[in-house]
């Protein structure tokens, strides 16, 4: 068994308690790793490094660009590293290799793009309408930055946080979930062969009031960016809001994926299996209201659930297996959970509905890809995110009708549109309700793009220009060039 240590202030520690956790494989269903179980203590010390190295000559003065180089340099690092990146993390969270390997080459990009974008985020001199003055704007890191990242796609999520905090100058204490802390432990030892000063980058595990709490409720932390369920960003918002922290807070979704009758179905068709069912369904963009007109439907459904019924099930490591297992047992419970409701409400469950055993693993954790047909909008499996294979299909007549359906959630992360006009595609996209809406495609993301959430799905974005800006504060200088006022007591 692996047995791991927090990273503080550039040194590999036990935690403060002695204790660990084991993280457990939900392929095999054994421990593979022991991870620390850190408290308030370690995260206090986390968060003092931070803030000594937020302060300190080696950090400070370093120019934008000098950061930025270093940055960059982090992301060539991952790259080099990332096979043995990629097997950690399906060893801890179960997903398939073929889309992690994917996403540690991709992540690179995310250092490639906000080490270039370091050095070319420009302040301004507004035309002041005072006499002998000069004004200019600047803008300046935040501080120390909280990261807390979830267990679906933990390296991923993470560069999409540490890339901009870094190029901002910033410095960063990283909380993973606790089902998957392996990788960014193994990340954060690759941080030392990029150059970080010790501090810049600390990481500490656990659990979320153990850990979690503490990290977003220090007074030396000024932001915080959380990846996860609603009501966990909804308590990161409460806590850090006593201290004016900046949040950008990255929630659930519903997202409504609509296909209309003049869409490329086989087109179509593969965008709804790759909405719901890739990734096991596990994560928040997940396509998992499916809206069908009512004219194909029927064809509609059929050739979805003919494609979906031979999905291979197996090991995660295969390039063959196409549904892997679920992340962990909570998660796996949930689903199950929720499938039990649909059925209960009334929907017509017509593919899965049930677990699944893979030969020779008993013990992997493996729900069949589930489709519910007769779905009314009004179900709880409508309303409320399950985080799994789990496909909820809704019939509707017209636009109007769509949209109205498409928006009637809580939620306004995501949502997806085919169809061959491009008047259609356009009116829709405009009237939806969420950060992100995809046309005759799905699931894609971007370094270059903002990503985040309308209603309940979250605040601010992550990703793209204005990434940068969430994690640095404006600050105005004014130079007084004239002589001196001849009243001081009124304003000048």
């Amino acid at each position: 068994m692996n047995a791991y240590q927090i990273y503080i202030n550039g040194q590999w520690c036990d935690s403060s308690s002695g204790k660990s956790f084991d993280s457990l494989n939900p392929y095999t269903g054994e421990s593979w790793a022991s991870i620390p179980q850190c408290n308030a203590s370690d995260v206090d010390a986390a968060v003092e490094a931070a803030n000594t190295a937020f302060m300190s000559e080696a950090w400070r003065d370093l120019t934008a660009t000098a950061r930025g180089k270093m940055v960059k340099k982090f992301g060539q690092v991952l790259l080099d590293n990332a096979e043995k990146l990629a097997t950690i993390e399906v060893r801890d969270n179960g997903k398939l290799y073929t889309e992690v390997i994917n996403q540690c080459r991709y992540m690179t990009e995310w250092f490639g793009y906000f080490g270039g974008l370091a050095d070319k985020v420009e302040g301004a001199v507004p035309p002041i309408d005072k006499p002998k003055v000069l004004n200019y704007t600047r803008y300046e890191p935040l501080g120390v930055c909280a990261c807390i990242t979830p267990w679906n796609s933990p390296l991923l999520l993470l560069a999409w946080k540490l890339a901009p905090a870094l190029a901002a100058g910033n410095t960063v204490v990283i909380k993973p979930s606790e089902y998957t802390s392996a990788s960014t432990l193994e990340l954060a030892k690759l941080s030392e062969l990029a150059g970080f000063p010790p501090g810049v980058i600390n990481v500490v595990t656990g659990y979320s009031a153990e850990v979690g709490e503490p990290l977003v409720s220090h007074k030396k932390v000024r932001k915080v960016a959380f990846t996860g369920g609603e009501e966990g960003g909804r308590n990161v918002n409460i806590s850090a809001a006593a201290d004016f922290k900046k949040v950008t807070l990255e929630l659930g979704g519903k997202s409504a994926n609509i296909v209309f009758d003049d869409a490329d179905l086989d087109q179509a068709v593969d965008g709804a299996i790759s909405g719901i069912f890739a990734a096991s369904g596990q994560t928040c963009i997940a396509g998992s209201r499916l809206l069908l007109q009512d004219t194909i439907h029927d064809k509609f459904l059929e050739r979805l659930i003919d494609i979906s019924r031979i999905a291979k099930l197996g090991d995660p490591m295969s390039q063959d297996t196409q549904i892997a297992p679920i992340a962990n047992e909570l998660q796996y419970k949930k689903i199950l959970k929720y499938i039990d409701i649909a059925k209960t409400e009334g929907a017509e469950c017509v593919l899965g509905g049930d677990t699944a055993s893979v030969e020779g693993k008993h013990k992997g954790l493996f729900v069949l890809p589930t489709i519910f047909a007769n779905v009314d909008n009004s179900m709880r499996i409508a309303q409320e995110e399950v985080f799994g294979p789990v496909l909820s299909v809704i019939r509707f007549k017209d636009e109007d009708q769509a949209i109205s359906i498409a928006n009637d959630v809580d939620y306004g992360l995501a949502a997806g549109v085919w169809t061959k006009s491009l008047n259609r595609a356009i009116n829709i996209s405009e009237q939806l309700q969420a950060g992100t809406v995809w046309v005759n495609t799905y699931r894609s993301t971007s370094y270059t793009s903002p990503f985040g959430g309308y209603k309940s799905s979250g605040l601010g974005r992550e990703n793209g220009q204005q990434a940068i800006k969430e994690y640095l504060q404006v600050k105005s200088v004014w130079l007084h060039t004239g002589e001196a006022t001849k009243n001081p007591y009124a304003r000048r």
